[in-house]
């Protein structure tokens, strides 16, 4: 028995030492990590480098419609020989153009930069994706650090009530009270609880490493949810009004919606390639065929051609008709899939408001459960000292109010959680969101 009990001391030393370097850190709220987190996430600057890449497609197919000027030059050379060997000239001449186009009529241009529109658009919606999953991302490593302090935290009071239990069990047997039955029982709880022990650091250190990823930190000690506090209820508190809101306003269906005109939109540029273009052109260069040195050398003459140009499209081998019909099928593809992604927000939405409303009942059942687990341990540890009950019953009581109270937390944690899931679900996802639960912790 001895032995089991330094084992107990020693792997409590062992833990307090690696959980020193947290213990005279400053403590951290939600607000505060997910600010750096805002500052750090590479995936967020993705999405945002993304955003500025893409912003740039607008004024490159703007530039399309604008005039454009092109210069070239050039030395040519004439070699003429005639059919008798002996007469022959050669010419070398140089020539320049300087030409100005200004497209007046192109109805692919025009379409290609509206599309630009609807992709600037997405790319600012993935932006707001990127922002909002961070922000799910942060809450749900913090609560994951919380719970696993939880964990730990409940596991060592267990512990510590085992033990207790245990040098009861001891002086009963010496005393003729008990049976050394007692004793085996305390002793083996505490080494299962000193194996969970052990795996429940491992989940902390995990759930730390998690949160360390997504700020480029190890967290401090963090700021706790108080118990005390009641949780939110979802506003407004029809299911009805937030599957509306999620079928309209969610930002994977705004994304689906852009993809569905961008496709529409396709199918125009690909009809365009059927209609006429009419650019002006103005064109002056060098056209002389005096030559740049030599007897026949001297003033060039300089000609300039204005005009207007039509093209039309006669024949292209059946490939136009044949990308009508492709951005076509895009398009129902594309209206198929905004469906899907319209009725998954409303799935989700369902979900994640039944996983609040679910989530306060569970919660206030808990805290009633937990009263009475409260009361049973206390029950039980009075008919142990006077006989009437064993000690298995008070190891079992023990052990229910504990896993009561461990449950009670995670409850709590995944109300809040889907809540905010349930705003990101409605597209309605703030920063105030964010404020509004860090204000129910406390260090």
């Amino acid at each position: 028995m001895a032995t089991g009990r330094l084992r107990s001391f020693g792997l409590f030393f062992v833990l307090n030492a690696l959980l020193l370097p947290f213990a005279g850190a400053q403590t951290q709220d939600l607000l505060q990590v997910w600010t750096k987190a805002l500052e750090r996430d590479p995936i967020l600057a993705a999405a945002e480098a993304n955003r500025a890449a893409q912003s740039e497609k607008t004024p490159q197919a703007r530039a399309l419609l604008l005039p454009y000027i092109t210069a070239s030059t050039g030395v040519e050379t004439d070699d003429i020989r005639s059919t008798s060997l002996d007469q022959s000239s050669t010419d070398n001449r140089a020539v320049w153009a300087l030409t100005l186009t200004q497209p007046i009529i192109d109805v692919g241009l025009w379409d290609t930069y509206r599309a630009t529109e609807y992709i600037a658009q997405s790319a600012t919606l993935a932006v707001q994706q990127a922002w909002q999953d961070l922000t799910l991302r942060v809450t749900q490593a913090y609560f994951n650090v919380l719970a696993a302090q939880d964990t730990l935290k409940s596991l060592d009071a267990q512990k510590q009530a085992i033990m207790n239990q245990l040098d009861a069990a001891k002086r009963g047997f010496e005393l003729g009270s008990a049976t050394i039955a007692d004793t085996y029982e305390a002793q083996a709880r505490l080494d299962l609880i000193n194996a969970g022990e052990i795996q429940a650091f491992n989940a902390l250190q995990l759930a730390q490493d998690a949160l360390a990823g997504i700020i480029s930190e190890r967290p401090a000690e963090l700021a706790r949810l108080q118990s005390t506090v009641s949780l939110p209820p979802p506003q407004p508190a029809r299911l009805d009004d937030w599957t509306t809101q999620a079928a309209q306003a969610s930002l994977e269906v705004a994304q689906a919606e852009l993809s569905t005109r961008l496709a529409a939109k396709q199918i125009h540029i690909a009809q365009s390639e059927h209609y006429p273009t009419v650019d002006f052109y103005a064109q002056s260069g060098s056209s002389s065929d005096r030559g740049t040195f030599g007897p026949r050398a001297g003033p060039r003459s300089v000609e300039t051609t204005v005009g207007v140009q039509l093209s039309i499209p006669l024949f292209a081998g059946g490939g136009i008709s044949s990308r009508v019909r492709e951005q076509t099928s895009l398009l129902q593809k594309a209206r198929y899939e905004l469906e899907s992604t319209r009725r998954q927000a409303v799935q989700a939405t369902q979900a994640f408001f039944s996983g609040v409303v679910s989530g306060l009942a569970r919660v206030s059942a808990l805290q009633a459960a937990e009263a009475s687990s409260r009361a049973s341990l206390e029950a039980n540890q009075t008919g142990y000292e006077v006989g009437v009950r064993v000690n298995i019953d008070v190891l079992n009581a023990q052990q229910q109010l504990y896993e009561t109270q461990r449950a009670l937390a995670d409850a709590r944690y995944a109300t809040l959680l889907n809540g905010l899931r349930l705003k990101a679900a409605g597209g309605i996802l703030t920063a105030d969101d964010i404020i509004a639960i860090n204000n129910l912790l406390a260090p």
